[in-house]
């Protein structure tokens, strides 16, 4: 470590939730970006420098590029789903968009958007951490990896690419391997060579070093406090370190280069350090008859906002219900679970879901990305504003999104649906994570995996299969409905299904039965009523339901 103490790491966020779980698009490998990166300055007076607007981006995208708009305006929407904004900034771009009545008035109000257009690039240069190389593919590796490795394996699994996005060595590693094309991305044209490499003399502005503050963060050894990478690289004691030069106001490329890799470690809140030393919270019990224990680890006693992380593994055949300080505003990670009913209604910043069997999962609002993984026969229930899907088999969405769903590779039998429940405190938490009800793209999902370009993968729920979901518990709070309401073609299914079930009341009451036939008839409904609860699984998880007392006990932890 180098003498000034100070502590660099890669922040967890971007990667976790900015990079898209799927090869990037070849356009965006450093040739192209590099030639992006000098055109942008040349076109400062049209909104492409050193703010990058929708518009200048979607002529880049389209025109240079040769992508879809579709997949420009993704890109685009995911990095600015990471700024930090306020809640009533959110909502207030949804009601822009739930009152365009055009496709040229959304564009309209697309144009009006911007980003730090050096951040930006660095931004889709990190999707090449989900890149599928022939060396990966013959040595599972694609980058060096430190000497240290995690200590739970089963939740991490290194060795499986998908998981680069939950894997802190994996972030570490592909910046260091990459930190000289990252940098030389920031560079003016006139600091880099013909060959667009940086020389000797070549000089990284202070803008540079802010925008790289998107994926370096640090402190100081023995403080609390985390600053963005370019306070540390600016403060007064480190600018013969960093190369900083108050004359030029600029840093030296090889003196920044050589800091930045003596300074950076291992991340203190990303998810192996939250494995090895978080805390270990006992929300779900070891049920008899099966061979692993439950694990949730949490580092939100000691992480700061952006940084918490919950994450849980194994919970089998029982129901887990929290609502719960630990659970705001973390990134959460399930994993390995089966045949349970998992319920966490707080505000969410993003959800994991990887390699889980036979349950339900019912989410808090999620204030970014939702993402599943490798699962088969998972219901979801969410507000989210983004849903991905990876490798899953016959699972259905209940969601409500102002982001259309996105369908990666691998993926078997997909069902959309309306989102479809509520609990007290559910609008609360939407104003908490600027989620609105409209726009809601629930049921126009986008299909970017090349092995099924078609739209055979995925279907939209037939209103006559839809039922309501009921959170079965008890919460203070306003929410006494859904959200928003239903799309009417469900809501005229429902409102057909209970004239069924009046004109059946009414049947039963006009029969004028005895109190035998009565008594008789009802032992008869009350057993077809326990064969359904067990052939649908229902019986299950009323069976393992925490009372409303207890649960609202243990919603402190």
């Amino acid at each position: 470590m180098d003498q000034s103490g100070v502590l660099l790491w890669v922040k967890a966020e971007p990667f976790l939730v900015g990079a898209l779980q799927m090869p990037p698009p070849s356009k965006f490998s450093l040739h192209y970006l590099r030639k992006i990166s000098t055109y942008v300055r040349t076109r400062a007076s049209e909104g492409a420098y050193p703010r990058l607007y929708w518009s200048a981006w979607r002529h880049i995208a389209c025109g240079k590029l040769q992508l879809p708009k579709d997949v420009a305006w993704l890109y685009f929407e995911i990095f600015e789903s990471l700024l930090v904004k306020t809640p009533e900034e959110r909502l207030e771009w949804s009601e822009l968009l739930s009152n365009c009545t055009s496709e040229d008035e959304v564009e309209k109000q697309r144009n009006q958007l911007s980003v730090d257009t050096l951040q930006f690039l660095l931004f889709l240069y990190i999707q090449q951490l989900n890149k599928v190389s022939l060396r990966t593919s013959l040595i599972g590796e694609e980058w060096p990896s430190p000497r240290s490795r995690p200590q739970s394996p089963d939740l991490t699994e290194k060795s499986n690419g998908h998981n680069k996005n939950w894997n802190d060595y994996s972030h570490q590693a592909f910046v260091s391997y990459h930190l000289s094309d990252l940098l030389e991305l920031l560079l003016d044209p006139e600091q880099l060579s013909e060959s667009f490499h940086s020389t000797h003399s070549s000089l990284v502005s202070r803008e540079g070093v802010m925008a790289l503050s998107f994926l370096i963060e640090g402190t100081v050894r023995g403080a609390r406090k985390i600053y963005p990478l370019h306070e540390l690289a600016l403060w007064q004691p480190l600018h013969a370190e960093s190369g900083f030069s108050k004359i030029s106001k600029t840093f030296s490329f090889y003196k920044l280069e050589a800091w930045l890799r003596a300074s950076l470690t291992e991340n203190p809140f990303g998810t192996s350090a939250c494995l090895k030393s978080g805390k270990k919270l006992a929300w779900a019990h070891q049920v008899e008859g099966t061979a692993r224990r439950a694990k949730i680890a949490c580092n939100t006693h000691v992480a700061p906002r952006r940084h918490r992380m919950v994450v849980m593994s194994q919970v089998c055949k029982q129901t887990l219900a929290k609502s719960s300080d630990t659970l705001l505003g973390a990134h959460v990670k399930i994993h390995r679970c089966n045949e349970s009913f998992i319920y966490l209604l707080s505000p969410l910043r993003s959800v994991t879901i990887e390699k889980c069997r036979n349950s339900t999962f019912v989410l808090g609002p999620t204030e970014t990305a939702l993402h599943l993984y490798s699962c088969d026969n998972v219901k979801v229930i969410a507000v989210c504003r983004r849903l991905s899907v990876s490798s899953t088999t016959d699972c259905i969405f209940h969601i409500l999104t102002p982001t259309r769903p996105l369908i990666l590779s691998g993926n078997q039998r997909v069902t959309f649906a309306p989102f479809h429940t509520h609990y007290p405190m559910l609008e609360d938490h939407m104003a908490r994570t600027g989620l609105a009800t409209v726009p809601n793209y629930w049921d126009n999902p986008m299909v970017l995996c090349k092995e099924n370009s078609d739209t055979s993968v995925f279907r939209l729920l037939p209103p006559s299969e839809f039922y309501v979901f009921i959170t079965p518990f008890e919460m203070e709070g306003d929410t006494t409905e859904i959200p928003g309401g239903l799309p009417s073609a469900y809501q005229k299914a429902l409102d057909l299904r209970e004239q069924k079930i009046q004109i059946w009341q009414k049947t039963v009451k006009e029969a004028h039965l005895t109190k035998d036939q009565r008594k008789q008839f009802q032992v008869l409904v009350e057993n077809k009523f326990y064969e359904w609860l067990i052939n649908t699984g229902h019986r299950q998880q009323l069976d393992s339901l925490v009372p409303p007392t207890v649960a609202s006990k243990q919603a402190a932890g």
